[in-house]
């Protein structure tokens, strides 16, 4: 247990092409969770802020901004806090969250904001692809292997392995989209059924365009204290064999496993305690993998209980209530900001019946880093 809480949370809608710079994105984040800390009568935060702690993986590779962290402690009039910005590829927005946490619970800081922010829609595809597939290894990127091929293997190996049929891949998709056609931050906001999702152009057998998340322009933000609000009760982070090829099973994701253990152990917590979780699904088949590796259901297994609607809005573990990676979006840097975002409304009870989690004290975020080269995972509560 730590003595940090997340005391204001804000974003952007997540969105396929903003009319808006990274930095103004990142900007109206950063003012909505200061102003949503604000609301609870606490003094105005803007001048409590201590430490600026910024997520963006794309920046430099898309030419876009350098020197992030600085622009955006001038642009919200907050010279003088210390600043940094903070590169985990995909895992980049739960890895800022990470290091405020340290940074207030250490005393280095008084008040932390942590802001997250991608435009990806600024370079072409090939290109935004381009910079993505370098997150592989070395080897593996000169053999053309991909995140999609990864995913794609992993998904056939584990239906193979389980006898699980292609529609349990169909029904994360579906589960997700539903949830974000109710969240007005998601960027898709249609619902698909199976029929939709089986019948998508293929991307890696057996993997379908409805399986895989989307690019995404948009920023998230949290301000960090020791102020009354939703407490991080634990958080950690683990590296993986950073050679997929090189691992003993391809559907053990060990940092999953290590991050997960971490984040349990430092809150005194288990899985069975969560309420609440937003997974990180890049692809459909890593929700139910990471649902595996972190205890909440034994291998094998999370597929019969996405089929049985387990993992549903109303179900024994609601995963992904805002939609998830798949359908709220992906925005690399902003990401994992935004899934604790999606904690603490949930938790404060802040949404509307068709968005609300009923009873929701523990919540639970994994966000993850390439293929499982490297996770974090954030336990949060409220009473």
């Amino acid at each position: 247990m730590t003595d940090v809480h997340v005391s204001g949370v804000g974003m952007t809608r997540f969105e396929s092409r903003s009319d808006r710079s990274v930095m103004e994105l990142a900007t109206a984040a950063a003012e909505r969770a200061l102003a949503d800390h604000s609301r609870s009568g606490r003094s105005p935060s803007r001048d409590q802020v201590t430490s600026l702690h910024v997520s963006n993986a794309l920046a430099e590779a898309l030419d876009t901004r350098t020197g992030i962290a600085n622009a955006l402690a001038s642009a919200l009039g907050i010279e003088g806090v210390a600043a940094d910005r903070i590169e985990n590829t995909s895992a980049s927005g739960a890895s800022a969250c990470h290091r405020g946490v340290d940074a207030v619970a250490s005393g280095a800081s008084d008040v932390a904001l942590v802001v997250g922010v991608e435009r990806m829609s600024v370079a072409e595809t090939s290109a935004v692809t381009e910079a993505i597939g370098r997150l592989v290894h070395d080897r593996e990127y000169v053999q053309g292997v991909t995140l999609p091929s990864f995913a794609g293997l992993a998904a056939a190996t584990y239906l193979d392995r389980y006898d699980a049929p292609r529609e349990a891949l169909a029904a994360v998709a579906v589960k997700n989209h539903h949830n974000a056609a109710a969240n007005r931050f998601a960027q898709f906001r249609t619902e698909i059924d199976v029929a939709d999702a089986l019948g998508s152009p293929v991307v890696a057998e057996p993997l379908r365009l409805y399986d895989c998340c989307p690019m995404t322009d948009g920023a998230s933000a949290l301000v960090l204290s020791r102020d009354d609000g939703v407490r991080i009760e634990g958080i950690g982070g683990a590296t993986g064999t950073h050679a997929v090829a090189d691992r003993d099973d391809p559907l053990a994701i060990e940092s999953v496993r290590l991050a997960g253990e971490r984040a349990f152990d430092r809150a005194d917590l288990t899985s069975d305690d969560v309420d609440v979780a937003c997974i990180h699904d890049a692809f459909t088949i890593l929700e139910l993998l990471e649902l595996e590796e972190l205890g909440f259901y034994e291998p094998g297994t999370a597929w019969r209980a996405t089929l049985e609607g387990a993992t549903e809005r109303d179900g024994d573990l609601p995963v992904n209530p805002g939609g998830g990676l798949k359908a709220r979006g992906h925005p690399l840097g902003a990401t994992g900001l935004s899934q604790i975002v999606e904690l603490v409304w949930q938790l404060r009870g802040d949404l509307t019946d068709d968005r609300q989690v009923s009873d929701a004290r523990i919540g639970f975020a994994i966000n993850v880093a390439g293929f499982g080269n490297n996770s974090v995972c954030t336990v949060l509560s409220h009473d």
